[in-house]
């Protein structure tokens, strides 16, 4: 049963990520950046589905699990697209957004293909499984394609300041979760793993912050950028 912590937890993430949405319109990034404000608005939907689901049916019902679980894979798939929208970012210079589209969409299908062989050979051949070791292969993904991203733009001394920190939000973001699932396989009855949804918050925080306070047209000095590999 949910206590009083884990309804503010989940009341704080869901006003965080509609201030995020207000910010990105006001600041008229929408069609520039319409991966975020599609999976920000995603994760509100999701967030009401899933009070409303928990209303209706309870906390240990099976249709609670369902949607809860099923709507975190859909979540991590529209937080994988925000990240191919970095990538088109990055080289739409180069002419090749239509290839990062394409890569991108064979790298999810492999990742699904993955996950069900992964439930599809356990004994426990749980629907709820398939949907957890998707978001988690999706999670070790996307830290390796971010950082694969990061590295991309010191090579092409990228240096739009708010573009950087969206991404390293990103990163951050996706190593959080991945570091969090591989820990909880390690220990799964430990009681911190109730609370590990507030890592969600960092996300529209970090992504908010740069809206506000860094310029479109801002930019890092080049020297600064490539410091970290020298």
């Amino acid at each position: 049963m949910l206590g009083p912590v884990d309804y503010l937890i989940w009341i704080t993430i869901f006003l965080v990520e509609l201030s995020c949405v207000a910010i990105l319109l006001k600041k008229r990034a929408f069609t520039q950046h319409f991966t975020i404000v599609l999976y920000l608005l995603a994760s509100l939907a999701t967030s009401a589905g899933r009070y409303l689901v928990l209303a209706t049916t309870g906390f240990t019902s099976n249709a609670y699990a369902y949607f809860y679980y099923y709507s975190d894979a859909v979540l991590t798939i529209f937080l994988f697209f925000v990240l191919m929208g970095f990538y088109s970012h990055v080289f739409s210079e180069m002419g090749v957004s239509k290839m990062v589209r394409g890569g991108a969409m064979l790298l999810l299908g492999g990742t699904a293909l993955i996950s069900y062989h992964m439930v599809a050979s356990s004994s426990d051949r749980l629907i709820t499984r398939f949907a957890n070791e998707l978001s988690q292969n999706l999670y070790f993904v996307g830290v390796v394609l971010t950082y694969l991203l990061w590295g991309a733009m010191m090579k092409l001394r990228e240096n739009r300041t708010r573009l950087m920190q969206l991404v390293l939000a990103l990163g951050v973001y996706f190593s959080a979760f991945a570091g969090t699932y591989a820990l909880k396989n390690m220990y799964p009855n430990s009681f911190i793993w109730q609370y590990f949804q507030l890592i969600a918050v960092w996300l529209p925080v970090s992504w908010a912050y740069s809206f506000m306070k860094v310029p479109e047209e801002a930019r890092m000095a080049t020297a600064r950028v490539l410091a970290p590999n020298q």
